[in-house]
């Protein structure tokens, strides 16, 4: 697990975080988001996990919002997912961000971090983000479309 070093691929068009064939997932603390990697380790996940604390989450990730809340065109459901993951670092929670190959199954991964104490995890597709782990509102991990992205990122 490297540590996160946000560059030009992890943004969309508008410059807003958007890793696409990613999964950020967010832990309690930086022990869970060690024991997920090493879960997902187990499980056969070949991609690279980079390691994100509250404190990059909030630097980096959330300073991709920018001037996106402008008057300008919305920036749709990656901007939410922006402000649901600033909401979680600013109440500790660290990142996890995961790789995914086109054989990995969404499934698979979550099976292996939410044990590990997951309390979400957004998968960024090419047009939508899938929230693969919702909040603890319902009885458990299901996959949600929750919005899409017109503009390639």
């Amino acid at each position: 697990m490297k540590p996160l070093v946000l560059d030009s691929t992890m943004t969309n068009m508008g410059g807003v975080f958007y890793p696409t064939g990613h999964v950020f997932a967010l832990f309690p603390d930086e022990d869970c988001v060690r024991q997920a990697a090493t879960a997902l380790q187990a499980a056969g996940h070949q991609g690279e996990t980079a390691y994100a604390s509250p404190e990059v989450i909030l630097q980096e990730i959330v300073h991709t919002l920018g001037t996106a809340d402008a008057p300008l065109p919305s920036v749709g459901a990656e901007g939410d997912m922006v402000r649901r993951i600033a909401d979680l670092a600013s109440k500790g929670h660290h990142g996890l961000l995961i790789a995914m190959a086109d054989k990995d199954d969404a499934e698979t991964l979550v099976a292996a971090i939410a044990p590990e104490g997951a309390v979400t995890a957004f998968y960024y597709r090419t047009f939508i983000i899938e929230d693969l782990i919702s909040q603890p509102q319902d009885d458990g991990p299901q996959s949600v479309l929750v919005g899409t992205h017109a503009a390639a990122p």
